[in-house]
C-alpha cells in the first residue's frame, strides 16, 4: 500500500500570520553564509548511575551575529540561547539555577512533567540577580525534544527575545532502539527557529519592535546563526525543530519539495512515521523529522525554506549508503480512559492585540482558575473564538503535562497530532478537544504561546491536587515583582514599563 505524503500545511490559510496587519515578512540575508551553530551539550557537574548534577546559568553577553559590532544577548551557559541539556529517563536530576543577569528571571522547563510551580519554573519561581535556586526531580517521561526558557510574567516575551531559550533532550531505552540518526552534531541536529530585527550597531531593540500581537523581525536566526549552511556527511539527517519565536509561524519545505518524515512531536516519538513535503509549526511546537539525501548528488545544495525565504542550506557531501527503513509502528502512546462523571472543561481563547483573554479574563498571578485531581483523566475543549480580520491561530500550551489531541471541530486531528503534545495550534472558530491528566501536584499555567499574548493576559492557572495530601503554595504577586525589577533597574516603580502592561491598561484591568 502506498503511503500518503502530506503536501499542505493543514492550518487555515486565512489565519496565517501573513495576514496580520503587523506582519513582518522574512527577508533573505545579504551577509555571507556561515556554518550553522550547533549548541554544545552541557557537561554535568557530576554524574552517577542514578543521579546527574547540572549548573544552568542565565547570563548576559555579546554574540557575533552580523559583520561589525557584536549584538548584546542573553543565554544559558553562554552568550545566546543555551547549551543542550540531556535528561536520561529514570535518573534524578539535581540542578543549580544561577542568575547572573541584571534582573530577576525564572527557568521554565517547557514540556517537562515535573511538580509545579517551583520546579516547573513559571512566574512563581523567581531567581533574583546573583542568586541560585536549586531543584531536584526524577525524569519519568518518554524521550522527547523539550526546551528551557525564561517565564517571568509579564516579561517572558522580552527575556526570550533577549535570547533565553535552550534545548533539553529526554532520552530513554525505547527511543534508543529505533533506527533514528543519533550522532549529535553530525546527523542529529537541533534547529531553533527564531527571527529578529537588527537596529543601529547590530543591536536588538525590543521596545522599538513591540507589537501586542507578537514581536517579529525580518531576519531569520537559526541556532543563533544568520544565513547558515550545514555540511551533510550522512545519507539521513534527523532535525529536531523548535519554533522558538515569540510570534512567527514557520511553513517549512525543502527545495524541489524533497519529502521528509516526521517521527516525533512535542512530547516524543509518534506512534507511526508521517511523510510530508510541507510542515507548519506554531509557536513553541517541536517536530523531529528525518530527511533522506540518498537521491541528491554530492556537491548539490538542498535548502530549507519558510514560505519562500531560505533558512538553512544543506551542502551535500559524499556519504556512505544507508538503506535503513523506518518501521510502520514506532512506539505505543499512553491513552488512559477518561475518569467517569467528569465534565468536559471549556477553555476559550479570545481577542487580538491588547484585548486577548482566557475565558473572558486576563491572567492574575494570585488567582487559581481551575483544579484537577492528580490521576484524573479529563477532556478539555479549547476554543479560539477570534474572527477579527480573519482571526489568527492561537497556539495553546499547558505546563506540567503532555496531552492527547482527540479532535478538531469533531473531526480527526492533523496526521502528525497522534502523539503526546504540550502545545497545539487552534484555528479561528475552531474547538480542539484534548485529553489531559497530571502526574504531579502543583500550580501550573496554561496559555497562548504567542508570548506577547501570554504577557498580555491570555493565560490562566490550574492546581493539580491530591486530596489526601493537600498543599499550599507561595504565589508571586505583581507588586513584589514590579518593585523588585524597578529596584534592579534603578528606577521608581511608577516609571517601570514591562511588556504586557499596556494590554491591561488599555482594557482597564489590573495586572
Amino acid at each position: 500500500m502506498t503511503k500518503s505524503i502530506y503536501t499542505d500545511y493543514f492550518f487555515d490559510e486565512p489565519a496565517y500570520n501573513t495576514h496580520d496587519g503587523g506582519y513582518v515578512p522574512l527577508e533573505e540575508p545579504t551577509t555571507p553564509e556561515q556554518p550553522l551553530r550547533i549548541p554544545p551539550l552541557l557537561k554535568p557537574d557530576k554524574e552517577t548511575a542514578t543521579d546527574t548534577y547540572y549548573t544552568v546559568e542565565a547570563q548576559a553577553g555579546e554574540t557575533q551575529l552580523l559583520p561589525g559590532k557584536k549584538t548584546k544577548t542573553w543565554g544559558y551557559n553562554g552568550s545566546l540561547l543555551g547549551q543542550t541539556i540531556v535528561f536520561a529517563k529514570g535518573k534524578t536530576m539535581h540542578i543549580d539555577l544561577k542568575n547572573s543577569l541584571p534582573e530577576l528571571t525564572t527557568f521554565h522547563w517547557h514540556g517537562l512533567n515535573v511538580p509545579g510551580p517551583y520546579t516547573d519554573g513559571g512566574c512563581h519561581a523567581p531567581v533574583y540577580p546573583g542568586k541560585t535556586r536549586h531543584i531536584d526531580f526524577k525524569v519519568d517521561q518518554p524521550a522527547a525534544t523539550l526546551w528551557l526558557h525564561a517565564h517571568p510574567c509579564p516579561s517572558t516575551a522580552e527575556q526570550v527575545w533577549h535570547g533565553l531559550a535552550g534545548l533539553a533532550l529526554v532520552t530513554d531505552d525505547v527511543e534508543a532502539k529505533l533506527p533514528f540518526p543519533r550522532h549529535y552534531g553530525v546527523d542529529d541536529i537541533p534547529l531553533v527557529l527564531q527571527d529578529r530585527r537588527f537596529h543601529e550597531d547590530n543591536q536588538w531593540d525590543y521596545d522599538a519592535d513591540y507589537d501586542p500581537d507578537g514581536v517579529q523581525g525580518p531576519t531569520a536566526m537559526i541556532n543563533g546563526t544568520i544565513n547558515p549552511y550545514f555540511d551533510v556527511t550522512t545519507q539521513r539527517l534527523r532535525l529536531r525543530i523548535l519554533d522558538g519565536a515569540n510570534r512567527r509561524e514557520w511553513r517549512l519545505h525543502f527545495s524541489d519539495d524533497l519529502p521528509f518524515t516526521q517521527v516525533a512531536s512535542d512530547g516524543g516519538v509518534l506512534p507511526s512515521p508521517v511523510e510530508f513535503t510541507h510542515l507548519m509549526l506554531t509557536c513553541a511546537e517541536r517536530a523531529e523529522i528525518i530527511v533522506d539525501f540518498g537521491k541528491i548528488q554530492p556537491g548539490k545544495t538542498v535548502t530549507l525554506y519558510s514560505d519562500d525565504v531560505p533558512l538553512v542550506r544543506f551542502r551535500v557531501h559524499d556519504f556512505a549508503a544507508d538503506d535503513v527503513t523506518l518501521p510502520e509502528h514506532l512506539v505505543d502512546i499512553p491513552d488512559p480512559e477518561v475518569t467517569p462523571d467528569t465534565p468536559v472543561r471549556k477553555v476559550v481563547m479570545s481577542g487580538m492585540d491588547e484585548a486577548v483573554m482566557m475565558d473572558g479574563k486576563k491572567f492574575e498571578m494570585q488567582r487559581i482558575d481551575a483544579r484537577q485531581k492528580v490521576g484524573n483523566v479529563e477532556l478539555w475543549d479549547i476554543t479560539n473564538t477570534n474572527d477579527m480580520d480573519g482571526g489568527m491561530v492561537h497556539p495553546f500550551h499547558m505546563h506540567g503535562t503532555q496531552f492527547r489531541v482527540l479532535s478538531r471541530n469533531g473531526h480527526e486531528p492533523y496526521a502528525n497530532e497522534h502523539g503526546l503534545k504540550d502545545t497545539v495550534g487552534v484555528n479561528p472558530g475552531e474547538t480542539v478537544r484534548i485529553k489531559v491528566w497530571f502526574e504531579h501536584t502543583g500550580v501550573y499555567m496554561y496559555h497562548c504561546h504567542i508570548i506577547e499574548h501570554e504577557d498580555g493576559g491570555m493565560m490562566a492557572q490550574i492546581e493539580a491536587y491530591d486530596p489526601d495530601n493537600p498543599k499550599t503554595y507561595k504565589l508571586m504577586d505583581m507588586d513584589t515583582l514590579m518593585n523588585a525589577i524597578a529596584e534592579e533597574r534603578g528606577i521608581d516603580v511608577k516609571d517601570l514599563r514591562l511588556a504586557g502592561m499596556s494590554s491591561y491598561e488599555k482594557m482597564g484591568m489590573k495586572m
